[in-house]
């Protein structure tokens, strides 16, 4: 039997996995959305996503959810498989992938604030002062880069935080329930009946002339970011533990940015690693300050129940 050292181990090498997979998602969906359009990414991302994961839970056998599940099950399959990748798609058309990366960057913290809100949490002073400063520095570089107004591409990559802090918030919930690969699964199968004829009515009719690079940009993020990567991410936070193993998640924009300079072509600059790095600053101070509120005596064991921090998909 491994030890706990090594079962930790392996966790963080599993999360650091899950991070760069996810750290791959904004130059992935950058390049897809050069000739695939957001409504058809989205749309063929979920169904190839949610058709490979009908199969999987098939093929182990796996019950339904228990009907209460299900609720919260449409509302984080609307906000993670629909809203989301809908919303960063149509941002992706309009920013570069390494300003999307900051951007992104604050999503721990926004999953933290609809944690407090929907848990009912009383956080630590800190952890406010390092959440406004961290929305502060999001705000400020968009506004610089926008020449002192925020562009469509921000205005779309702002709403996509937000809902899919909601998502991940009440994906976390579920993996009380069941594990995370599961919760992933099902959250697309349910997504199926909207996906699968979205994807037929919304295929581009010139299907030919696209190019190599966005096709593989759609298995990219439909395959490994919306689906593989969770297993990674859910497996490192059960293993290593959760309030460890997302501190990996700090890393992401700077894979993000390796990745746009690398398949994007783009130019990483200073000012882009410097707001970067501060809002990183900001996340780890809030995540780590975070206090939750106490648990009723009859819920399961705190390391069940404690939603894990997910990654940007």
């Amino acid at each position: 039997m491994s030890s706990p050292a090594s079962r930790e181990r392996l966790g963080l090498l599993l999360g650091f996995i899950g991070m760069v997979i996810f750290g791959g998602t904004l130059p992935a969906t950058r390049l897809a959305v050069a000739e695939i359009d957001p409504i058809a990414l989205t749309a063929l991302r979920t169904a190839i996503a949610g058709t490979c994961s009908l199969a999987l839970l098939l093929m182990l056998r796996r019950p339904l959810p228990p009907r209460a599940l299900w609720p919260q099950l449409v509302i984080a399959m609307l906000c993670v498989a629909v809203v989301f990748p809908l919303l960063m798609s149509m941002g992706m058309q309009r920013v570069d992938a390494s300003h999307g990366g900051v951007v992104l960057g604050v999503l721990p913290i926004a999953t933290a604030l609809a944690a407090v809100a929907v848990a009912h949490e009383r956080p630590r002073p800190l952890f406010w002062i390092a959440s406004i400063a961290g929305a502060a520095l999001v705000i400020a570089f968009s506004l610089r880069q926008g020449g002192g107004t925020f562009s469509t591409g921000d205005l779309l990559l702002f709403a996509a935080v937000a809902v899919s802090a909601l998502g991940y918030t009440f994906s976390g919930r579920l993996t009380a329930h069941m594990p995370g690969w599961e919760v992933i699964s099902w959250i697309l199968v349910i997504g199926l009946p909207l996906s699968i004829p979205a994807a037929v009515l919304t295929m581009p009719p010139d299907v030919g002339q696209v190019g190599v690079k966005p096709w593989l940009g759609l298995l990219y993020v439909a395959l490994f970011s919306q689906w593989i990567g969770f297993f990674a991410w859910n497996a490192g936070m059960a293993m290593g533990g959760i309030a460890r193993v997302s501190q990996v998640q700090l890393l992401q924009p700077f894979v993000t940015f390796a990745l746009a300079s690398l398949f994007n072509d783009e130019t990483i600059t200073l000012q882009i690693l410097l707001f970067a790095a501060a809002v990183v600053v900001t996340v780890a101070i809030s995540t780590r300050t975070r206090a939750r509120a106490k648990p009723p005596e009859t819920a399961p064991p705190q390391r069940d129940r404690e939603p894990p921090q997910l990654a940007a998909s």
